[in-house]
């Protein structure tokens, strides 16, 4: 037997996966390419009519009983009937498929094919439709516990984020000092709402046009639940939100049109699913946490993706977004 050196993070062949999906799950005539190599390793499975997606998720970012909660949790929303790219079962009934890979175990998973496509200049009926389909999710995930999950809490967003971004920050002392007083802040404020009575269910904390498709006839299709984990169901508006904050930024919207189209898509999820009045004001203070919690992803994941892109200006510059977005969207003055 052949000694290979230990390796961290390889890339399956998508050919050899093409063979092992073939009889596994008994699709023959397809052809298997990576489009993704990033948080996992995503491919696409094709043949002319059907599609098929296999992700296989990197040990160091989920582990087998993360990812069979991630399966547990779609195989809630798919059998009470929200339309979702599902995980699907191979020959012998099992959703997981595991691959020794030069680093180890790899755990993979054949999902469903969103059919549409990504649409980002959203009109009236497209926004409502996702306003009163998150809204139905929620009252779904609002009902689900998963054991093995992260939850999203000011710990988990921005204590130990900023107790794990410290050394990246070493030389950007300012930044590392506005992050620290913005947190205060964020923390501070929420002392002042009612978060008691705020709905607590499982988030996918992605909610972003690149992870739902739309069909011509206007059905939606939501997908990439990796980061599905317990907190405040709040979390999903905000990263909502973050479309309109980037759109406006990119000058694809103005900021009138942007706060419009949200108010819209909030008055159609309120039509399934009410918030009060607490939780609409503390949407926004989430943008910092969410911003300061991928920060942090970034920096975790330096040795294996992001060391592309996660240089001292790139740093500098996500931070500055931060500042943008208190600007936007935030009060402080009371």
């Amino acid at each position: 037997m052949k000694d290979f050196f230990p390796a961290q993070y390889s890339t399956l062949s998508a050919s050899a996966l093409n063979k092992h999906i073939a009889n596994s799950y008994n699709l023959t005539g397809f052809n298997c390419r990576l489009l993704i190599r990033n948080v996992s390793d995503t491919y696409i499975l094709e043949n002319g009519t059907e599609k098929f997606i296999f992700k296989i998720y990197r040990d160091s970012h989920r582990k087998l009983n993360e990812i069979e909660d991630e399966v547990r949790l779609l195989n809630i929303l798919k059998n009470e009937g929200h339309s979702i790219s599902f995980p699907i079962e191979d020959t012998s009934g099992h959703f997981i498929q595991q691959f020794n890979a030069i680093e180890g175990t790899r755990n993979g998973v054949l999902f469903s094919y969103a059919e549409g496509k990504v649409i980002h200049d959203l009109n009236q009926e497209q926004l409502k439709n996702i306003g009163v389909s998150i809204a139905k999710i929620h009252q779904t995930t609002s009902q689900i516990n998963l054991k093995n999950r992260h939850e999203f809490n000011f710990q988990t967003t921005l204590f130990e984020p900023l107790e794990s971004l410290k050394p990246h920050l070493i030389d950007m002392p300012e930044e590392f000092s506005y992050l620290q007083e913005i947190a205060a802040k964020v923390v501070n404020k929420f002392k002042a709402f009612d978060t008691e009575n705020f709905s607590i269910g499982i988030c996918h904390y992605d909610f972003f046009p690149k992870n739902f498709h739309f069909e011509e006839a206007g059905k939606i299709t939501f997908f990439d639940f990796d980061f599905a984990g317990k907190g405040y169901l709040i979390n999903d508006l905000m990263t909502f939100l973050n479309h309109f904050f980037f759109h406006t930024l990119n000058n694809l919207t103005t900021i009138e049109q942007a706060e419009k189209d949200f108010n819209l898509f909030l008055d159609a999820y309120q039509s399934v699913k009410k918030l009060s009045d607490d939780e609409i004001k503390a949407i926004p203070y989430l943008g910092i946490t969410f911003h300061i919690f991928f920060l942090k992803f970034f920096y975790d994941n330096y040795d294996d993706w992001s060391n592309a892109f996660l240089t001292p200006r790139y740093t500098k510059r996500r931070i500055d977004l931060i500042k943008k977005w208190v600007e936007m969207y935030c009060d402080f003055s009371s």
